[in-house]
């Protein structure tokens, strides 16, 4: 696909899915009612995606700055992203989309890890789309990581630190092995990437919707993708470099 065209489907989307706490509140219920009332978007938004041709879809589940968050909360989204696991893997699977949990699971409870293994292994052969959950992820932490990997080959002698290039970073990240995103969309209002695939974001088109994530569904997401469609991606080149290139 040109990734020059407009019109075109975004081949990786990524989500920082946000305002669950807030939709909550906003109804006088507890704050894990909005994240459980989030799970039906995350079907809406997996749906749309497969049905448009989107190869990719990351979803921002909890992020490394999140277990500063009440304890009662964090457990509450443990509890949730533990039965989420064992409930969608079949529906996963049925549906021929492979699932891949990025980030640290050092911090995750045993039983919860050993659920990310069982979802992704019984989803590992299917190609009709990958689902990939960001838990326990940083931006930062992504970058850290790929670099401590790159030090230890230049410690063991296998590279000198001048072989050292911005593809061979994006190949040590977490996402290493997948298209970069084309399509980062955020809900609930706020406009910030909040530590969130910081690499990998760079020349990303951004979209901001101020629906609460329980809210951004079908429809939604439709619309987003119908947004970015009508983006001319420059890559650093003038429009009139874009068009000429995209002339039969």
């Amino acid at each position: 696909m040109d990734k020059n065209k407009q019109g075109a489907v975004p081949r990786h989307v990524a989500i920082i899915m946000d305002g669950n706490n807030r939709w909550a509140k906003k109804r006088l219920l507890p704050g894990v009612a909005g994240h459980k009332a989030g799970v039906d978007a995350v079907r809406a938004v997996i749906e749309v995606c497969a049905e448009s041709g989107v190869e990719v879809l990351t979803l921002f589940a909890f992020s490394s700055e999140n277990w500063q968050r009440p304890a009662e909360e964090v457990g509450a989204l443990m509890e949730l992203f533990l039965g989420a696991l064992r409930r969608e893997a079949k529906r996963l699977l049925d549906n021929d989309i492979s699932l891949r949990i990025i980030g640290d699971r050092s911090r995750f409870h045993p039983e919860l890890q050993a659920a990310m293994r069982e979802a992704e292994l019984l989803t590992a052969g299917n190609r009709r789309f990958t689902l990939q959950i960001a838990a326990n992820y940083g931006g930062q932490w992504d970058i850290a990581q790929a670099a401590q990997r790159l030090a230890r080959e230049v410690q063991a002698g296998h590279l000198q630190p001048e072989d050292i290039t911005p593809e061979l970073i994006q190949g040590c990240l977490a996402t290493g092995d997948l298209p970069l995103p084309d399509l980062c969309i955020r809900t609930g209002g706020e406009h910030r990437i909040s530590n969130f695939l910081l690499w990998q974001l760079a020349y990303s088109e951004l979209y901001f919707s101020d629906l609460y994530w329980p809210d951004f569904k079908h429809e939604a997401m439709r619309k987003a993708l119908a947004d970015f469609a009508t983006r001319q991606r420059r890559f650093g080149k003038t429009s009139e470099q874009v068009e000429a290139e995209a002339r039969p």
